[in-house]
């Protein structure tokens, strides 16, 4: 995977943090996962499809789910439920869809997102599809983001 593909998402999540929950976020490192077992306990997970291909994940600390959807609806909550999951499902959209319209070379389409939860579940990347995994803090808890995309021929 190619260091210009990351990029656009690694800008995109500093915005959507920045404008949708009044965040800021801090990159604490940079790694090519080997072993897809997620860090936190939520993840976001969308499929981009067109002439590159492969899926972004959205790993949130439980901590990071439950302060992103008091922000987001000015609701306090206090346990994992539809709603929460709903709204990291929409977090993933807006860092995925915000960094796809800079990579418009590769006309890709954005997938309706999916959200996994539970401590050390597995998100599986096709086999030849090696993700670039950026570890974030920020004020609402730690995350991780997942990009493996691979450019069609």
């Amino acid at each position: 995977m190619d260091a210009n593909h990351i990029n656009p998402f690694i800008k995109s999540t500093y915005n959507v943090f920045e404008t949708m929950f009044n965040s800021k976020v801090e990159r604490k490192g940079l790694s090519l996962v080997e072993t897809p077992k997620a860090i936190h306990e939520i993840s976001g997970i969308i499929g981009l499809s067109g002439k590159a291909s492969g899926s972004v994940v959205v790993n949130v600390s439980r901590e990071l789910a439950l302060g992103a959807y008091e922000r987001l609806l000015g609701e306090p909550v206090d346990q994992i439920n539809d709603e929460v999951t709903d709204s990291i499902g929409e977090l993933t959209n807006m860092i995925a869809g915000s960094a796809k319209a800079e990579l418009h070379q590769y006309e890709m389409s954005v997938g309706i997102p999916n959200v996994i939860t539970g401590v050390g579940h597995t998100v599986h990347f096709p086999s030849k599809i090696r993700p670039i995994c950026v570890h974030f803090s920020s004020d609402l808890g730690p995350f991780a983001l997942l990009v493996g995309l691979t450019v069609l021929s």
